[in-house]
């Protein structure tokens, strides 16, 4: 028998009181796609982070073509062939894409043949593996999906034999996921192993040979995906069946909270992207945005929670135009906002969770004792109530926010979000990164917040979540509102027309 592309024996590491791997077996051939998944908080991403040299072990062995390996750091994992295109591209958004190609392998001292060598290289690997973009385009005007594609050209411009993408589709369309899926067939055929850590079941069924399944730091089960199936995996994820799905209790919605009139917005470069958007949110509804992203979503969100002042137009609450007030004032006012992007928006990596958990409300009196001095044992035992309410895991309010898994730092994230009782959530992609009963958890949450007559506006990429929640839905399409349908009435076709900008 050849020798696996890598092999992980016993492997385990703790941070703090946290055992996240607990001796980790895992085996993964040439020439596969090899799935390994899990909730939230099961070890997947610290395995991985251990493989491709960002944390060591604290033991056990791994064998890379059957030999011993010591990786201490992400230079020892690339001499192997190992390379990771993480959840969050690492990505100089300055840069061209071919600087950063270049970047710690820049070829030697003469910069001018190294870049003459990376840009052929690029060119080829493009052509190669349909992945072409523009070398010189900087990474800051590339939309999501290209981006992706750099941080995979990266990967084989180093030399990648061992491939791991951490939740790789999360900021994807469907289309650009099967070109994604593409790309690591055709890798698989050429004898490279790409490791893929997903929560999405149908894309493990769809593009894995073989799937790894951990749960609480173990690895609990190994499959060929011929032979099983996304019922049993989801029961090994979980270590349970998950929950059948009640029928969602009919909205019955209330008077309209919120009027959005005639708004413009531009981003950072001064590009229109809300173009004469109008619409209201009525209480006791979760209206859906859907749209491929890049057509002004993000900054729609941003003009609604006062993260950016729009241009032009109104944003009615209860009658009082908010528009251009800042995030803080339109807080106080009773709408909370759960963003995009968890790490940029959401949260501040090198804070202990405790204080991400206050995160726009840590000027409010409740953290103060006499004298106005802070609470740290206030602070924390608020974190720890939220973490367990919400189910956080792990619940150790002293943790840096950045060793929580995706998953675990929406879920506080959200859980800060409600605990002021808006009457107004607006909520951008809640389940990306998200596991199936963190999924199954957040969907139950949204749908009581619309039952109590709150108004949620639901942003989001994935049609299913926009379809399984939504009472209305909106189609956002170069800046503008393309279409509007009531939920019973949409089907994936339709919303897929609007989202290309033609009629369903």
């Amino acid at each position: 028998m050849t020798a696996p592309a890598i092999e992980c024996r016993g492997v385990s590491k703790r941070f703090g009181h946290v055992l996240a791997n607990d001796s980790v077996d895992l085996r993964v051939e040439r020439g596969s796609i090899h799935g390994v998944i899990g909730e939230n908080g099961a070890g997947k991403s610290t395995l991985m982070a251990i493989l491709h040299g960002f944390h060591p072990a604290d033991s056990g062995q791994i064998l890379v073509d059957g030999n011993p390996a010591v990786i201490r750091d992400s230079a020892d994992a690339a001499r192997l062939g190992i390379e990771m295109v993480h959840q969050h591209f690492m990505l100089v958004e300055p840069f061209t894409v071919l600087e950063n190609v270049m970047l710690g392998a820049e070829g030697g001292a003469l910069l001018a043949e190294g870049t003459a060598h990376a840009r052929q290289n690029l060119l080829r690997l493009g052509r190669d593996y349909g992945l072409v973009v523009d070398p010189d385009a900087r990474i800051a005007d590339l939309p999501v999906g290209a981006r992706q594609r750099v941080e995979i050209l990266k990967a084989l411009h180093r030399g990648a034999e061992v491939l791991i993408l951490d939740e790789p589709t999360g900021v994807l369309t469907p289309q650009e996921a099967d070109d994604l899926f593409r790309v690591l067939r055709a890798l698989r055929d050429e004898g490279k192993a790409v490791i893929l850590i997903t929560h999405k079941l149908r894309e493990v069924m769809a593009v894995t040979d073989r799937v790894s399944v951990m749960r609480a730091g173990r690895m609990v089960a190994h499959r060929e995906t011929a032979e099983t199936t996304a019922a049993e995996l989801g029961e090994l994820m979980i270590g349970r069946r998950p929950a059948a799905s009640s029928r969602p209790i009919p909205a019955t919605p209330g008077p309209a909270l919120l009027h959005v009139d005639d708004l413009r917005v531009r981003d950072n470069a001064g590009v229109e992207r809300v173009r004469g958007v109008t619409f209201a949110l009525h209480a006791g509804e979760i209206l859906g945005l859907a749209g491929v992203a890049g057509n002004g979503q993000t900054e729609l969100l941003e003009a609604l929670s006062g993260m950016r002042a729009p241009e032009a137009g109104a944003i009615t609450l209860r009658g009082q135009n908010i528009a251009g007030l800042d995030a803080a004032q339109i807080r106080r006012r009773g709408v909370a906002h759960v963003p995009e992007d968890r790490l940029r928006h959401g949260l501040v990596a090198e804070f202990e969770a405790q204080d991400s958990a206050i995160l726009g409300y840590h000027r409010d009196p409740a953290w103060r004792r006499v004298l106005g001095l802070f609470s740290r044992s206030r602070v924390n035992a608020h974190a720890a109530r939220l973490m367990r309410d919400h189910d956080v895991r792990p619940a150790a309010p002293r943790l840096r926010s950045s060793l929580f898994s995706g998953g675990n730092q929406q879920k506080l994230i959200m859980a800060r979000e409600l605990e002021r009782a808006p009457e107004v959530l607006l909520v951008g992609q809640p389940t990306r990164g998200v596991d199936i009963g963190g999924i199954e958890a957040i969907h139950t949450r949204l749908r009581r917040w619309r039952d109590a007559g709150k108004a949620v506006l639901l942003v989001s990429v994935e049609l299913d979540e926009i379809l399984a929640l939504s009472d209305r839905i909106l189609v956002m399409f170069d800046g503008r509102l393309s279409g509007e349908l009531p939920a019973g009435a949409a089907d994936e076709r339709q919303l897929g027309l609007l989202m290309a900008g033609a009629h369903a």
